[in-house]
C-alpha cells in the first residue's frame, strides 16, 4: 500500500475524507517522518564518527561509514522534501476548512437575514414612511396652530399703546411731585430781599427831626 493511499483510505473511492480527516492524518504521517528523521541524524553521526575511528588505519571500514552515511543523507533528504509537501498540503487542508466554514456560517447568516425580510415588501415600507412622514407634517402643524394666540390682541395699535403708557407715566411723575413739595402758598406775603451790596438810608436823630418840623410850621 502506498503512502497515498495509505493517507487517504487505501484506494476507496466511496469514502472521501473530510477535511478534519485529512488533516488528522496528515499530522500523523508528519510525526512519523520526523521520527524518522530524527533516526537518520543519529545514524550519519555514527557513520561520521566510525569513519573518524578508523581513518588511515582501516580505509576500508572507513569507506563503508562514509557510503551508509552518504544513503542516509540522501534518505534524509527525500524525508525533508516529503515533510516539506505534508506541510504545505496540511496548511491549505487547514485553511480550506476555516474558508469552509466560514462559507457555512455565512450561508447561514444570509438565509437568517432574507428570512427575517420575507413578509416585508419594500412597497409597503415607502408607504409606511410617507404616512410617518405626513403623521409628523400634520402633528406639527396642530402645534403651531395651538401655540399661536387666537382673536386676543392681535389688532392693537402698538403705537397707541406706548401713547397710553406715557401719559400714565407722565401722570405718576406729577403725583409724585406734589408729594415731595406739600401744597400750594398762593397768599402768603413775600419776603423782601434786599440786594447785595446797596446801603441801607441812613435815619437822622430826633433833634434834627424838631428842627426841622419847626420851620416848616
Amino acid at each position: 500500500m502506498s503512502l497515498l493511499a495509505k493517507l487517504f483510505g487505501g484506494g476507496k473511492k466511496d469514502q472521501v475524507p473530510s477535511p478534519a480527516e485529512a488533516i488528522q492524518r496528515l499530522r500523523e504521517v508528519e510525526e512519523m517522518l520526523l521520527k524518522k528523521s530524527d533516526f537518520l541524524e543519529k545514524k550519519i553521526g555514527q557513520q561520521i564518527a566510525t569513519a573518524k575511528k578508523h581513518g588511515t588505519k582501516n580505509k576500508r571500514l572507513a569507506l563503508q561509514a562514509l557510503k551508509k552515511k552518504r544513503r542516509f543523507d540522501q534518505q534524509l533528504q527525500k524525508i525533508d522534501g516529503t515533510l516539506s509537501t505534508i506541510e504545505f498540503q496540511r496548511e491549505a487542508l487547514e485553511d480550506a476548512s476555516t474558508n469552509t466554514e466560514v462559507l457555512k456560517v455565512m450561508g447561514v447568516a444570509a438565509k437568517a437575514l432574507k428570512g427575517a425580510y420575507n413578509n416585508l415588501d419594500v412597497d409597503k415600507v415607502h408607504d409606511l414612511m410617507d404616512e410617518v412622514a405626513e403623521g409628523n407634517e400634520i402633528a406639527r402643524e396642530i402645534s403651531d396652530a395651538i401655540s399661536n394666540p387666537i382673536g386676543f390682541g392681535q389688532d392693537v395699535d402698538e403705537d397707541d399703546l406706548m401713547a397710553e403708557l406715557e401719559e400714565l407715566e407722565q401722570e405718576e411723575i406729577e403725583e409724585h411731585l406734589l408729594d415731595v413739595n406739600g401744597p400750594a402758598t398762593e397768599d402768603l406775603p413775600s419776603v423782601p430781599i434786599s440786594e447785595p451790596g446797596r446801603r441801607k438810608p441812613v435815619v437822622k436823630d430826633d433833634d434834627e427831626m424838631n428842627d426841622l418840623a419847626a420851620w416848616a410850621s
